[in-house]
Formats: structure tokens, sequence, C-alpha cells
């Protein structure tokens, strides 16, 4: 005979029993999603899991009523996806690592609490139109330089490693990526919410209209010539990957600043030639630890073997990576002072010729913890360990200038990880860039899928702008990128290398994105501020009924 224990019949055990289960399968379904996130991500094969990865979230709106309940679940999904994909932070700073997965899993949790709320409000229709807008808000402020951006996972990213899908990024940017996920992922929990229980009269209208959303853009994508070949006259450009070791090169174990500096001039001499017009070497690829005084180039001594390197090519410009310095009349908000007096340095580049330096670009988005923080997350500055630099170290430039090369490239110039930025990128092609250089030290990742992931990405902006692209890498991935994302002469993480490719001067015709920018995610950003101002006002109204008529509440 069955025991039951005293207090507790049959049927509450039952009960108990089946509630237990079901907060099971709600925990497997979270972390499901963010698995599928993951998998779908670049580098991996699975892309198209993408379109189905925001549907077990869907799910658990659907059956979870509770919205604390909901929020953790939803958390469940956002840590397990930023962990997965983004776990190689770690090699760079552990403490960082923790705060990014922390920090941005809360803040991804936030546009499916605005959704869960607005459904209720507004019904299912106008809840989707919801999740679908502020979530594109909440990717839209990440693009922006407020201390903790991050926009590694923007869901337009998903789609870097397969170009020939998103051409039409030259008219929305990563943002119609975005809308196309979610697009097609709401679609199918529609078609699978409907019919799963309805085996019997099941309605595939929704279905088709998922598949619609799905394939529509894809082949208008591939109706999209390639019609922007490279001019077989153009003048070359040369880029360099020295395979220098980012730790060993600020902690000085790679060797004296002489023969780093040897080293990149000796890979570049193996590809040079008359008709070179353009030299690229990578991030800090001009580092002596103290930094280098610009306004004094001429006078440091440790460069002249960079000098005497110019002027046997009187040709050329080097479009270098450095770490500097100048010295300031005055305090400014990023300045630091030493013996009275004031100093900004920077993570910057440099255009260098036979006649010495004739622009600078200094880095404008630092990254998040280990270059900078938001002013109320100062007090854990001591938390980072050094990312090629200090932690809020570096002074940063507000305008987007394009440094006008004398062979005629005008040059978007982006360090480290600025590339992931669409809309800040365009400014500079918006402005006249007919270049993209990307010069970085991937390295500090070491070789995980950090570096690849950050490769693939730049493949964007030139679709975006329909623009050339130069990537510089320390330790790999350098190469080529054409306007329409194909990847040309990649070379290999830990190889030291050197790469030649003619690449026209001649300006590009700007793209509808180029010139008016991410429209999709301002109108959505709108659409954001509308909805919520609709459902305060419902929630003031039904409080003001309920407080005047009881027994007439609208909602309850």
């Amino acid at each position: 005979m069955e025991m039951i224990p005293v207090g507790i019949t049959a049927n509450n055990f039952y009960f108990y029993e089946k509630k237990s289960l079901k907060r099971y399968t709600h925990l497997l379904v979270a972390f499901t999603g963010g698995l599928l996130l993951w998998a779908a991500w670049p580098v991996s094969p699975l892309n198209l899991l993408v379109f189905v990865a925001f549907v077990p979230l869907l799910w658990l709106e659907a059956k979870v009523e509770s919205r604390k309940k909901f929020f953790g679940l939803t958390y469940i999904t956002m840590f397990t996806w930023n962990v997965a994909t983004t776990w190689w932070i770690w090699n760079a700073s552990a403490p960082g690592a923790v705060a990014a997965f922390l920090a941005n899993s809360l803040l991804m949790c936030f546009p499916w609490l605005g959704y869960k709320i607005a459904k209720k409000w507004l019904g299912p229709a106008g809840g989707f139109i919801a999740l679908s807008a502020f979530w594109m808000c909440f990717e839209y402020i990440h693009l922006q330089d407020w201390g903790l951006s991050w926009p590694w996972l923007t869901l337009g990213n998903a789609f870097a490693t397969h170009p020939e899908w998103i051409q039409w990024y030259e008219y929305t940017g990563t943002s119609g990526g975005t809308l196309w996920v979610l697009i097609v992922n709401i679609s199918l929990f529609l078609y699978l919410e409907k019919n799963i229980n309805n085996p019997a009269g099941r309605n595939y209208r929704v279905l088709v209209a998922a598949v619609a959303a799905l394939f529509i853009p894809v082949s208008f994508s591939f109706f999209m010539g390639e019609n922007n070949k490279k001019a077989a006259t153009s003048p070359n450009i040369v880029i360099v990957q020295p395979n220098i070791d980012p730790y060993e090169k600020v902690s000085d174990q790679a060797g004296s600043f002489e023969a780093q500096l040897q080293k990149l001039i000796s890979i570049s001499e193996s590809k040079l030639n008359d008709q070179t017009a353009l030299l690229v070497w990578p991030e800090t690829a001009l580092y002596m630890g103290s930094g280098i005084d610009e306004e004094n180039m001429r006078d440091n001594f440790f460069l002249n073997p960079l000098r005497d390197f110019l002027k046997r090519h009187p040709k050329m410009t080097l479009f270098t990576g450095i770490e500097s310095y100048r010295q300031l009349d005055h305090p400014t908000k990023y300045s630091k002072e030493f013996s009275g007096k004031f100093f900004e340095s920077y993570n910057g580049s440099a255009l260098i010729d036979s006649n010495g330096a004739y622009a600078f670009y200094h880095k404008s988005m630092l990254v998040p913890g280990v270059e900078t923080l938001p002013w109320f997350l100062k007090f854990i500055d001591s938390w980072f360990e050094k990312f090629g630099g200090t932690t809020a170290g570096y002074a940063k430039q507000e305008e987007r200038n394009v440094l006008v090369e004398k062979n005629g490239y005008r040059i978007a110039p982006s360090i480290c990880y600025e590339s992931i930025y669409g809309e800040f990128m365009r400014n500079y092609v918006h402005n006249g860039a007919n270049l993209v250089c990307i010069i970085t030290n991937d390295g500090w990742w070491k070789k995980t899928p950090g570096h690849k992931q950050h490769m693939n990405y730049a493949r964007l902006r030139a679709i975006e702008t329909r623009t050339w692209v130069a990537r510089s890498a320390n330790t790999g991935i350098s190469c080529f990128i054409d306007p329409y994302g194909n990847v040309i002469d990649p070379q290999p993480y830990n190889t030291a290398a050197a790469i030649q490719l003619p690449v026209p001067v001649n300006g590009n015709i700007k793209t509808f994105y180029t010139r008016y920018g991410d429209i999709l995610s301002k109108l959505m950003t709108g659409i954001s501020i509308l909805l919520l101002g609709w459902v305060l006002g419902l929630k003031a109204r039904d409080r003001f009924f309920k407080k005047k008529f009881p027994a007439l509440s609208i909602k309850e």
C-alpha cells in the first residue's frame, strides 16, 4: 500500500509534482533559447537557427503569468547566449567579462518585460509590435557611446558570414537584419500557437507568411548584382600582419621597440613596389610604453629607422596605429595633470610619409571597463586589467574627420572594435571617405571565435557603405574586403604576413544607408516612446476608474 505523508493528500502530492515538473520545463526551455542563439551565431554553420531562437521565449511569455518569473527565465536565456557566444572576453579581462555577462544579459531582458506588459494592455498584435520596437530601441541605444555600449550581439550581425543574403543592408544597415529575425520568429510562433493543438484544422496562412518573410529578402539580395569591381590600373595597398603578441608587447616581453619596428619594416618590404600608395600597420604598431609625443615625432630618436624606411618609398603613405600623447595649454575633460602640465593620451592612428606625420585620429569608441566606464561605475576601476591601455585613461575624438591621404585615398579610420558600430562608420563615408581602414589587436582574445566574429562584422560595414575595407590585425585576421562583403586574401591567426591588392581611389556612390543612416532604429525608438506613453495612459485611466468607480475595473 502506498504511504502518503500525514497532511498531504494524493491529489495535493500530484499537484506539487506537476508544478515542479512545469518549473523544470520552463527552465529547460529558457536554456534552450540561449543555446539556439549561440548555435546560430557566427562563425557557426547553423546560422538559420536564429530564425527560431526567440520562439522559446515567446512560448514562455504565453505560458508564464508572473512577470517576475518571466523576467528570471528571460535572464537565463540572455545570460546563456552572452556567455556561450562571447566567453572569450575572459582572456582579456576576467572582471570585465563577468561584468559584461551580467550587465548585458540584464539589459536584454527589459525589452521582453516591456513586451509582456504591453501585450496585457494592447493585446497580442500590439504586444508583438512592442517587442520589435523595444528590442530595436535597445539595440540602437547600445550603438551609442554611453559607457556600457556593447553591440556585439546585435541580431543583424548574425548574418556576417552570409553576405549573399543581406546585400540590402545598403538600405537598412544591421537594423534591417534585426527586424527580419524578429518578424520570422514571431510568424513561426504564431503558426505553432494556432496549430500545434489543432491538427485537424491547421491554418497554413501564417506559415506561408513566415516562409515568405524568410526568403523574399534573400531573393532580393541575390538579384543585387556586383558591379563595383576594382580598376586594373588602381594603385595598390599593402597590409602588414606582424604577429606580435599584444600581451608580450605591453609587458615588454616581445623585445625592444627597435626590434618590433624592424620586423614591421622587413615584412612590409617583402610586398612593396612602385605602385604601392598606402601601407597599413595594425593598432599600437608604434608602441613605446610611455607613448609618443605627436608634436615632436621628428625629434624622436627611436623613430629614425621609420623615417629612413619612408624616405626609400617617397610616394607611399603609412597608416599606422600609435600610442601617443599631447601636451595641452589648458585642461580638458580627458586631460591628466603631471608636474603642473596637462596631457591627453591616445590610442590613435597616424598618416606618415617621408616628410613626417601629417594627420592623426584618436580612438573614439572606447572599450567598456578596460578603457572607459560610466560615472556610476567608477568605483570598480581597480577591478580591470590592462587591455592596451589603462581604464578610463584615453582621451577620445568627437568628430568623424576623414584622413586625406596624398595618393587619393580618403580614409575612414577604425581602431580596435570601432568597426562593429555601423552608423559610427557610415558617418565617415558620408563625409567623403572612400576606404575603410581597420587596425586592431585581436590577440587580446587569443585564438577564439572572437577574432573571427570581429573580422566578419567588417563585411557588414563594406556592404552598408559599398566601400572597400583594408583590415590589419596584429595577430590575424588581416585581409581586404570588397564593397559586397567578399573577403580577399585573409591571413591566418598567429601568422606573420603581408598582402597586397590594387584598390580603386575613385569616390563611391553613397548608398541610402550612407546618406540617411539607421532610419529603422530611429523609427522604432519613436514607436517605443509612443507605445510606452499609450500603456502608461491606459494604466492611469484604469487607476482613475478604479478609484472613482471601484465596481467598474477596466483591467483585472
